[in-house]
């Protein structure tokens, strides 16, 4: 039986290495040849993959439904299998195809451990290195006719485990390595349900949507076509009876500081008496260029906002162009909004476009002593009055209270980004921007509907003896009903936090503490990491772009870069300059660079490419999910980013002119034996069968061993190592049958025993 198994696993790596070999999901059918066609091997292709998740007081039940296709003119069977979630406690599973109920067997992660070195060992292929840890599931698949179609449908039941308030579920996704071409349709879809009230709801690995129908219920969805899966699915969710939950996640590399994140979720349902009270003031642009669809786009966004004030809100409207036209002096209460729909509706658009007096006759008619929420739409450049950019920052800052909060809107690409973006930022806002061919109004009220109901004002988090620092977004925006804060940051050493949460409802300061909460001292989540590198990216890149370019500021944006695998349109040095990235004076090269290319041509403030400056920069600064990398000779794992460089997949930590790396022979006992110890390093050695990679301050580089320099000529030839580094080689040579031969074995036997310590 285990001769068959894994014969049966030894397909699931030869399979990929042929050209039109199939698109494999989660789940993964290993196609037999034919008899009477032995060196053919069948296509099979994925016509839709979707997940059906429904989660119910931590006990999840997830659905899964594939459709194969046979592409071949003769009939395939083969055998399924499914790496299940790790650390997955399943209570049933059941498998159908076409209908009808198959049998299978569990495989333990030990057993399947074995298997997958097994396989590796003779196809010298370490992609299923990747499931090492994970039990997994196999069934045998009838046979396919001639280009027809296997539905398989699977259901599978787990208790989900919650840590510090968080429950975390998780489902196989990742098919990058054994996918010849994208998926047609990938779908996941969960019903959240809980007695206890939800609060915080978070997926680091994929742009989910969600929808909370109450505080009990909610459902998540995420869609994507023509894509290969490379990341599993994680969905996060907390469980509190407080009005604002506070749920850490937290990441400690070996003898490193310490990355958090910290999820702060409100309740969706408040009372009106919970909501700040505040005085809401639009000031619309209606100059000549807003004429037409734009003018009539920006009123209906007005009108989605007077329509959405809550009940103790005041309001005002300001519109400008060469001149400025108030609805009224002072704040108006809700029971004029009527009567400012009319006022709205008489507008039209003629005249330039005079920035600064209009946002100064607007704060001059606001309420110092009330929270003001400013909403800024324009659609062109100041070219009336006070056009400096300079001064008219400074005139605002002048005339804004504290408790002002301002929202531009750039309608276009000819608007000042440097200009909103400071205004934003100088007043704890944030910018939109909407491209030609956006809807105005859309974005607008999309926007408010999260803003509409605040519930805390002017936030402050304390962590007690926890050193915390580096944290974004900074400062601290509001916190509105219905939407969540993700806070990451640094932290120096673990241990036990009470987390103190403070701000501003109405005229009264509030404070929530949390006790439980704990700060790891090794280990956790890695994307944490590469969710701070983001966003601080973002941070120093807009610092660079308001306020002037530094040595310092891009040096940190240059090591982040290439540490963590950051790629953008203006980060982009790992895959521009891959040799240069590898070393501590290449890399001092590529800031020399980018420190004269910034100062000798300033980026421009307006036009579509400013736009998309401002955007990515933006994007990259209120990040939730750590970006994708799309070059073909970049990988992410866990936190670490790695490059093809001569054949080799490079850890970017790696510099060839400081570090020597300890050499391990690719599939040797050596080599499992460190794998079967730190189970979790087997994503590394996953990448191929040459790989350097820097694990707890050592460096370690896999080359091709001795019992694995016969390659398969099933496959095609493996890539050319580079010449190997000085450093120990440590391998498995055959039994000794001489003097010499043992006092070699001897050796290896030592060197092995001494790694795996």
């Amino acid at each position: 039986m285990l001769k068959r198994v894994l014969v049966l696993f030894l397909l699931t790596v030869l399979v990929p290495l042929f050209p039109g070999s199939p698109a494999w999901a989660d789940g993964i059918i290993i196609p037999k040849p034919p008899p009477h066609l032995p060196k053919v091997w069948p296509e099979l292709t994925i016509k839709y993959h979707r997940v059906q998740v429904a989660i119910t007081d931590q006990v999840a039940t997830t659905r899964v439904d594939q459709v194969f296709l046979n592409e071949a003119d003769f009939p395939v069977e083969g055998t399924y299998v499914f790496p299940l979630p790790e650390e997955a406690a399943i209570s049933s599973f059941d498998m159908w195809v076409d209908g009808e109920p198959l049998g299978g067997r569990l495989l333990d992660r030990d057993e399947a451990r074995r298997i997958y070195e097994e396989i590796v060992r003779r196809r010298k292929d370490p992609a299923l290195l990747e499931y090492v840890g994970r039990d997994a599931f196999q069934a045998h698949i009838f046979p396919i006719p001639p280009h027809g179609e296997r539905r398989v449908q699977i259901e599978y039941q787990e208790v989900l485990l919650k840590d510090q308030g968080l429950v975390r579920y998780v489902y196989p996704l990742n098919t990058e390595k054994f996918s010849a071409r994208p998926l047609e349709e990938v779908s996941v879809s969960v019903e959240l349900e809980s007695e206890a009230p939800l609060k915080a709801i978070y997926s680091p690995s994929h742009p989910v949507a969600v929808d909370r129908e109450s505080e009990h219920r909610a459902r998540i969805g995420y869609e994507a076509r023509h894509v290969k899966p490379d990341t599993d699915f994680a969905l996060y969710y907390s469980l509190a009876q407080e009005e604002v939950g506070v749920s850490l996640l937290s990441y400690k590399p070996p003898r490193q500081e310490g990355f958090f994140l910290l999820l702060v979720a409100p309740q969706v349902e408040v009372d009106a008496g919970d909501v700040i009270a505040r005085d809401v003031i639009c000031v619309l642009d209606t100059s000549g260029s807003m004429q037409g669809e734009k003018l009539d786009q920006a009123k209906d966004a007005l009108r989605f906002v007077l329509d959405h004030l809550n009940r103790e809100d005041r309001f005002n409207i300001v519109a400008f162009s060469t001149g400025v036209r108030a609805y009224a002096s002072y704040p108006r209460p809700v029971s004029e909004v009527q009567e400012a729909g009319r006022f709205v509706d008489r507008l039209e658009a003629v005249g330039g476009t005079d920035i600064n007096r209009a946002l100064l006759e607007a704060l001059t008619r606001g309420d110092a002593e009330r929270p003001t929420i400013l909403i800024f739409l324009t659609d062109g450049l100041p070219t009336e009055g006070v056009t400096e950019v300079g001064m008219i920052l400074t005139n605002v800052a002048e005339a804004a209270a504290d408790s002002v909060r301002i929202f531009p809107f750039g309608v276009g690409d000819d608007v000042n980004t440097l200009l909103l973006d400071r205004l934003a930022e100088a007043h704890r806002g944030a910018t939109g921007y909407v491209r030609p061919g956006q809807a105005i109004d859309e974005e607008v009220s999309a926007f408010y509907a999260k803003v509409s109901r605040p519930i805390m004002a002017d936030l402050r988090l304390d962590f007690g003896p926890i050193v915390v620092e580096d944290t974004y977004p900074y400062p601290l925006p509001d916190l509105f009903a219905g939407a969540q804060l993700v806070i990451v940051g640094r932290y120096r050493q673990g241990g036990a936090a009470e987390v103190a949460l403070s701000g501003m409802v109405n005229d009264r300061q509030h404070r929530l503490s949390y006790e439980g909460l704990h700060f790891r001292r090794e280990g956790g989540e890695p994307f944490i990491a590469r969710l701070w590198a983001t966003r601080k990216i973002g941070h120093l890149l807009s610092e660079i772009r308001l306020h002037g370019e530094s040595q310092e500021l891009v040096d940190e944006v240059v090591a982040l870069s290439i540490r963590y695998g950051i790629i953008t349109p203006y980060t982009s040095f790992l895959v521009e300059e891959p040799e240069a990235a590898l070393t501590r004076r290449g890399r001092e090269e590529i800031v020399r660079q980018e420190v004269g290319r910034l100062a000798s041509t300033p980026a421009a403030v307006s036009g579509g490419k400013a736009v998309d400056r401002a955007q990515v920069q933006g994007a990259l600064k209120v990040a939730e999910v750590p970006p994708e990398v799309r070059q073909a000779e970049v990988r992410i794992v866990g936190d670490r980013a790695f490059v093809l460089r001569d054949g080799v997949w490079t850890d970017t930590a790696y510099d060839p002119s400081e570090m020597k790396p300890l050499r391990l022979g690719f599939a040797t006992d050596a080599y499992f034996r460190l794998i079967a110890h730190h189970p979790e390093w087997g994503r590394y050695f996953a990448l191929g069968q040459n790989v350097i990679v820097v694990l707890e301050g050592q460096a370690y580089e896999v080359i091709p061993g001795e019992d694995a320099s016969q390659a398969s000529t099933a496959s095609p030839a493996p890539p050319q190592p580079v010449e190997p580094a000085p450093g120990p080689v440590v391998s498995v040579r055959p039994k000794p049958s001489s003097l010499w031969e043992s006092l070699l074995w001897f050796a290896d036997r030592w060197l092995v025993a001494l790694l795996g310590r």
